[in-house]
């Protein structure tokens, strides 16, 4: 009879703290690649450095510059290079998730067509950066270490 070889899960062995602030920063890269594709972004054209003149949007539908996307693109290199340890994963998912409090607060209170709005953000974006903010102050608070793992 044939032994199946079980495989080795890659996660084994790390907190889930790790775990999850490493997905977030790949979701975070994916995105800040995607902002620079034609097509995944609509009005691609119209693509700024920075600023509410963007007419750039990320799934037709998020409001994008060069600068949004870099933005995106450092949050998940990051989120990779902070993820090696449980203190570093912990303090990029509850620090980068009150930084995007901090932009929804700003997104609300910013005349979008001003030139205060350099980020750019619309009100999809602001919508969006409250669920990441309490999405990612959820992941760093409520995944224990397991004194067990890495």
């Amino acid at each position: 009879m044939a032994h199946a070889r079980a495989r080795r899960n890659p996660a084994d062995g790390r907190a889930p703290v790790r775990r999850a602030a490493t997905g977030v920063g790949v979701i975070f890269l994916l995105i800040g690649v995607l902002g620079f594709v034609p097509g995944v972004t609509s009005n691609f054209g119209g693509l700024s450095l920075a600023g509410h003149q963007s007419d750039a949007r990320l799934l037709g539908v998020f409001q994008v510059s060069v600068l949004h996307n870099v933005v995106h693109l450092l949050f998940g290199v990051a989120g990779l290079a902070m993820s090696r340890t449980v203190t570093g994963a912990r303090t990029f998912l509850v620090g980068g998730g009150a930084i995007y409090l901090v932009l929804w607060l700003y997104g609300l209170v910013v005349d979008q067509r001003s030139a205060a709005n350099f980020v750019p953000v619309n009100g999809a974006d602001n919508w969006l950066h409250l669920l990441l903010g309490v999405g990612m102050i959820a992941l760093g608070l409520l995944t224990r270490r397991d004194p067990n793992r890495r």
